[in-house]
């Protein structure tokens, strides 16, 4: 019974409505984006009977949500007033905020199983008295500003996104106008390269883009964006956007799309939706401070947050009328997905890795490697040559614990650049882990940047991240980035007395040197042979960065005048293969042989030519799997 015309669309409705107790009192049935949304002036009644919804479900194979009619919601004022009432204080509500286009009330408290209650009791009380349908979260130990105006602005154009959502549904369930078949791929960046990743999915009747990115290192902007120009990219078809994580070489360009009339969803999972507006707004900051013109501005980021579809890890999605799309842990950054596409009835399964670590980290669980079915598969390889053979995790860790205390001995300081997001969090737990068990020499860690605001993002998410750090924050009332060592420079103003005080470290971002607070430390510590710069993450070809961990020792520098500065860098420099959130050439092999099912194509992108080359032959000659090293511009039949 799957849905694709408007007859079929009534008949759904006149079904669910017959099948449905007439007391619920349906208004209406709408499709909001891959969900079928009924709406009801008694709501309880219909969530109360959820084996009823159960059977419906597996009739017209679509998920549903219940919703309660707007013309029965309280007030939102006196359906607070009443949900605190109803709420035991002893679940401690930190906030509540509402979300009218999806008719939800949002209560965040410290013990969100009190406000559940048992066998959801709390909860459906708050639906009858109120007619608002309650989602629950736990407070995060840490508050995201970005996270905040982000519910506010949703909340701001709720009619807006309502209709956003009836106009996704509207073209995902539409008429299929073509029997599938003919499946492509296309290339428009991150192959033979790292940076600007975006692939172009296509079958006969839907057009996906995987990713968007941009590429930090490069100042031509036909090099630096995707090859949009392609005739196979036509923005007026485009049937979604899924971004895998939130680095910029991911998703920096997709605000671009919105600027030129792309009115469509972009899939992501919820953390990644939260990081992404963060880094992109961001982006834009930095390029005024460089006098550089950004491709977007404000306006196209809030109109990618307003069509941006979170979805938790293993939910099946519909995005297009014949494919399905579900997102698994990646174990590079938070929320970092890889993306599987289901496309046709079993036709041809593509998994796109994105970036991804096949280890476990002290922040995250190690990358899924089970599917129900693949047969192409599309991997980054940014370790993948003969040499990348990165040591273990706690090789890392104790590199870094004698660098830090060689330096912190002979009164010098560390400089860490880190990317904010995933780095800067998994650096913190190592140093707050070893200083607290004696290993490494007790001193200030400094962090500026966005790393705090990252960071909260990370606490406002725990059930995304490694069983120790999650199981810390939420059972045993431990939050290991609230630490006493900790200091946050909340100020410009205060750097130079981090720079002219004691023996520290300072984490800072970017993490390339290519703007953000680190080149003001780096500028003041470069000179001084007691300091050190580690470097805990790539760095791509062409950024600051990557010169100096060569060995360039005088680097040209704009001051705060815009002038130009030599600096002469006299300080140590050390780079930490270990703690990279990408798996290496090992772990990208183990994962492609472990991979279930096994796929019958891979195709090897987002890293250096030579290393793609290098991994590519090794699959192909050694593991069997016929293996392919896409150009950008390149399109491929998959099917």
């Amino acid at each position: 019974m799957a849905p694709n015309s408007d007859k079929e669309k009534i008949e759904i409705s006149q079904y669910i409505l017959e099948h449905v107790p007439k007391e619920a009192e349906v208004t209406r049935v709408e499709y909001e984006g891959s969900t079928l949304a009924i709406y009801a002036k008694k709501p309880e009644l219909l969530v109360e009977q959820s084996s009823l919804i159960a059977d419906i479900v597996n009739v017209i194979r679509k998920r549903i949500v219940i919703r309660s009619d707007p013309s029965v919601r309280l007030p939102e004022k006196e359906a607070e007033k009443i949900a605190r009432e109803i709420i035991p204080p002893e679940a401690e509500v930190t906030d509540i905020n509402f979300d009218p286009s999806l008719g939800e009330i949002i209560i965040e408290a410290k013990k969100p199983g009190m406000v559940i209650g048992k066998n959801g009791a709390v909860l459906q009380e708050v639906i009858r008295k109120t007619k608002w349908r309650p989602h629950v979260l736990r407070s995060p130990p840490l508050r995201s500003k970005i996270i905040a105006h982000m519910r506010h602005y949703l909340h701001s154009e709720s009619k807006e996104r309502e209709r956003i959502l009836r106009t996704f549904g509207e073209r995902i369930f539409r008429p299929k106008t073509f029997d599938i078949g003919d499946i492509r791929i296309t290339l428009l960046g991150g192959v033979q390269e790292v940076g600007r990743s975006a692939f172009l999915v296509q079958t006969r009747e839907s057009s996906i883009l995987l990713d968007c990115g941009i590429n930090p290192g490069s100042s031509k902007p036909f090099e630096a964006f995707p090859r949009l120009d392609h005739p196979a990219f036509e923005i007026d078809s485009l049937d979604a956007v899924v971004i895998s994580h939130a680095h910029l070489d991911h998703c920096g360009l997709v605000p671009f799309l919105y600027k030129y009339g792309y009115d469509g969803p972009v899939y992501c999972s919820a953390p990644t939706s939260n990081l992404m507006t963060l880094l992109q707004l961001d982006y834009l900051d930095v390029a005024s401070k460089q006098g550089i013109t950004p491709p977007f501005d404000q306006k196209d980021v809030r109109e990618c947050v307003l069509h941006t579809v979170p979805l938790r890890y293993g939910v099946v999605t519909d995005i297009a009328p014949d494919i399905r799309l579900t997102l698994h842990n990646a174990g590079h950054i938070l929320g970092s997905s890889m993306v599987h596409l289901h496309i046709g009835e079993g036709l041809h399964n593509i998994v796109y890795t994105g970036d991804y670590k096949y280890a476990k980290t002290m922040l995250l669980e190690a990358a899924t490697s089970e599917f129900p079915r693949v047969e192409t598969l599309i991997t980054e390889s940014t370790y993948g040559g003969p040499d990348d053979v990165m040591p273990s995790r706690v090789e890392a860790e104790e590199r870094l614990t004698q660098i830090v205390n060689e330096t912190l001995e002979k009164k010098g300081k560390v400089l860490i650049p880190v990317p904010a997001v995933g780095r800067a969090q998994e650096i913190m737990l190592i140093l707050d882990g070893y200083m607290k068990r004696g290993l490494m020499k007790e001193a200030p860690v400094f962090i500026e940047g966005m790393i705090s605001e990252a960071t909260a993002i990370h606490t406002a998410y725990p059930e995304y991240l490694g069983r120790e750090v999650r199981n810390s924050i939420l059972h045993d009332g431990v939050n290991p980035f609230e630490s006493d060592y900790f200091t946050v420079v909340e100020h410009p103003s205060v750097r130079q007395e981090v720079i002219e005080g004691e023996p520290c470290i300072i984490m800072a971002t970017s993490g390339m040197l290519e703007g953000g607070p680190v080149i003001e430390y780096f500028k003041s510590l470069a000179e001084d042979e007691k300091n050190v710069i580690v470097f805990v993450s790539y760095q791509i070809e062409g950024t600051m960065g990557r010169r100096v961990q060569k060995g360039m020792n005088e680097v040209a520098m704009i001051d705060s005048e815009g002038k130009m500065d030599v600096v002469r860098v006299r300080l140590r420099v050390e780079s930490i293969e270990g703690f990279s959130g990408h798996s290496d050439r090992r772990q990208i092999i183990n994962y492609v042989t472990h991979l279930k099912p096994r796929p019958e194509k891979v195709m090897v992108c987002h890293g250096e030519r030579a290393k793609i080359a290098s991994i590519t032959n090794f699959i192909q000659k050694k593991c069997g799997i016929q293996a392919i090293a896409p150009a950008v511009m390149e399109t491929f039949r998959l099917l």
